[in-house]
């Protein structure tokens, strides 16, 4: 099996002793340059594919736009048919607009973010927190719409199911209803993919109210959801320090080990009801 997000590739089976050959599945991973009007800004390892929902919802993220109404064009740029075509992409303002790369530049290490490393190696957090809007005050959730959002995700991940080797993000409304489901080898990469999606919209939909990761809750997860104005973050799995930290100033209710009926509330537990 081959596609743009998963290939086959030949393995050896060891199962309490050497088999035979046969094959296994793959997620792909793969390099893709992020250009702001012709300038590199990142190198992100992500698996092909929703490559503008991606570059538009990192420029998000950082703070270089506030909507699709900064964007003109977003494409892929180089020789066609070549591979640094497929794996560069470039966003170009829209007339009247400019990019402020300088400012998001002087806090990245390099030209490289990986899809692992979150804020690590940021010049300053304080930098990074201090440009993080509050939330609005947003729709108050139940428990059950937090478990629903979980189990939507882990129901909308196809890639998974074939290679077990990506991490998917969701935006979903009040009720846990997932608004769009994105998967990616890079946690934040799948949240940048999801929130990009919503911007593709004619309008942003007022309804969305959580983020939903199938990966560890980290600081820049709740940056990301602060961004779009999520006011909720569920994870399947854990949360760090920071993490908890920031969402407790930004008015962020988190919850993680989202598992079955059970989850941990680390903070603005009075926007979750029964």
């Amino acid at each position: 099996m081959v596609t743009e997000t998963a290939t086959s590739l030949p393995i050896v089976r060891y199962d309490g002793q050497l088999g035979s050959e046969t094959t296994d599945v793959l997620a792909v991973e793969e390099p893709l340059e992020i250009r702001a009007a012709g300038e590199p800004l990142a190198i992100t390892m992500r698996t092909p594919g929703q490559d503008d929902w991606l570059a538009v919802g990192f420029l998000l993220s950082e703070g270089i736009i506030k909507g699709l109404g900064d964007v003109s064009r977003v494409y892929h740029c180089g020789r066609p048919g070549s591979e640094s075509h497929t794996n560069t992409i470039d966003i170009i303002p829209a007339p009247g607009t400019t990019f402020d790369i300088e400012r998001v530049s002087s806090s990245k290490r390099g030209t490289l973010t990986t899809a692992a490393c979150g804020v690590c190696g940021r010049k300053s957090i304080d930098d990074l927190m201090g440009r993080c809007p509050p939330v609005k005050s947003g729709p108050s959730v139940t428990a059950k719409a937090i478990r629903r959002a979980i189990a939507n995700l882990r129901d909308s991940q196809p890639t998974f199911v074939l290679t077990g080797g990506v991490h998917a993000a969701g935006v979903c409304d009040s009720r846990g209803k997932l608004l769009v489901c994105c998967e990616d080898i890079g946690r934040h990469n799948a949240v940048d993919k999801a929130i990009g999606s919503l911007l593709y919209k004619d309008e942003w939909p007022e309804h969305a109210a959580m983020l939903a990761v199938s990966g560890r809750a980290s600081f820049e997860m709740i940056q990301k959801a602060a961004t779009a104005g999520l006011p909720v973050v569920a994870s399947v799995s854990a949360a760090s320090s920071l993490a908890v930290s920031l969402a407790k100033k930004l008015g962020i209710t988190l919850a993680g080990f989202v598992r079955g009926n059970t989850m941990n509330i680390y903070t603005h537990p009075e926007r979750v009801s029964e």
